[in-house]
């Protein structure tokens, strides 16, 4: 890609080389020292008004799907789909809808619904996919249909918590919700006072 834009003559293209360049370069340091693209996804965090307390749980969701995809990969899963079938059954399980079902109640298209999850659903979410992880492994699961049924056991047991919390607190902890339009929200507020 950077070839095919150097090859063209025009001053316009600059910013483009240079955005390109910076890119490569940013890449190549994630390779060399992969904490740097930790650090630069909490820098993009921050700058988009989150919480130090729901960029650390961000964060440490991110290190817990990462663990249950090589799982998966490890034990059958192959195709995008499959996986997509199994982020579904832990969704089913631990919010009563999908992540397609629930990206349509916070009202998104294209964003990722994690970054619009509150504390509340970051935590059911983590402990659905963590849970599911334990179970692959104990059981020494292997094959799709084996990963879907511990994947819905694992969304069950965060379900499970995340009903006795609703039931406590007198709400629903899924909700229309979106965390960043919050924080934007009370930025927006906080500078009108």
């Amino acid at each position: 890609m950077f070839r095919i834009v150097q090859s063209i003559p025009s001053p316009k293209v600059e910013s483009i080389k240079r955005w390109l360049a910076r890119v490569g370069y940013e890449r190549i340091q994630d390779i060399e020292d992969p904490e740097l693209a930790t650090k630069r996804t909490r820098a993009l965090y921050v700058s988009k008004g989150y919480s130090d307390s729901w960029i650390e749980k961000r964060m440490r969701g991110i290190v817990i799907r990462e663990e249950l995809t090589n799982e998966r990969k490890n034990r059958g899963a192959q195709e995008a789909k499959d996986y997509e079938i199994l982020t579904a059954e832990i969704s089913k399980a631990t919010f009563g809808v999908t992540p397609r079902e629930y990206k349509e109640l916070k009202g998104l298209e294209r964003e990722n619904l994690r970054d619009h999850m509150d504390d509340f659903e970051l935590i059911f979410n983590m402990l659905g996919e963590r849970a599911t992880t334990e179970i692959h492994r104990t059981e020494d699961s292997k094959g799709l249909p084996k990963l879907k049924s511990d994947a819905k056991a694992g969304g069950d047991i965060a379900g499970g918590a995340r009903k006795k919390l609703e039931e406590r607190l007198g709400r629903s902890v899924v909700s229309k919700g979106n965390y960043l339009k919050n924080v934007e929200n009370k930025k927006l507020n906080g500078k009108r006072s």
